[in-house]
Formats: structure tokens, C-alpha cells, sequence
């Protein structure tokens, strides 16, 4: 059994850049060098089209909502935790 070839991240950007670049009908002449068939430049030309637009996404609002997010969260883990404590005070006072 032949083992999987596995390709660099850098050479499928290579790949998928040359054929965003090229003409369609060329998108079997620019898999040939780089050993790759068809059906997967053209995958990865999908790839890369479809997360252009991550690459300028604004990813400081990302990071204030997950913060944000992120401090509502603990907020309210504070909360429940000041009832459970002032519910084991009672508690307690009463054992006494």
C-alpha cells in the first residue's frame, strides 16, 4: 500500500495562487509541475477564494467580543458563587 503524500502548506498556496492567477483552461498545464492532480488545485483555489476574506477581516473586534463574552461569563460564575456562599453561611449559623 503507497503511502499518502502529504504537501506543505506552502506549496498548496503556491498551487492555488497560480491557478487563481491562470486562465481556466490552463488549470491542467499549472498542476502538471508541481505533481498535483486537477481536481485538487481546483479545491484548493476554492479554499483559498472562499478565506480571502479572513485574512482582512478586523480580527481586534473579534478578539473585544470574545472578551466580552468572556468577562459576561465569569461575571456571572461570581454571582453563583456569592448565593452558594451566603447559602453555606446560613447554614452554618444554624449548625452553631
Amino acid at each position: 500500500m503507497a503511502k499518502r503524500r502529504r504537501i506543505e502548506a506552502g506549496v498548496k498556496a503556491k498551487v492555488a495562487l497560480a491557478a487563481v492567477r491562470g486562465r481556466p483552461h490552463e488549470r491542467a498545464n499549472s498542476s502538471r509541475p508541481f505533481g498535483v492532480h486537477t481536481t485538487q488545485v481546483g479545491q484548493w483555489k476554492k479554499r483559498l477564494l472562499e478565506g480571502a476574506t479572513e485574512l482582512f477581516s478586523d480580527g481586534r473586534r473579534r478578539d473585544a467580543q470574545e472578551q466580552d463574552a468572556l468577562v459576561a461569563e465569569l461575571y456571572e460564575q461570581i454571582g453563583r458563587l456569592q448565593m452558594e456562599l451566603g447559602w453555606l453561611k446560613k447554614k452554618a449559623a444554624r449548625l452553631d
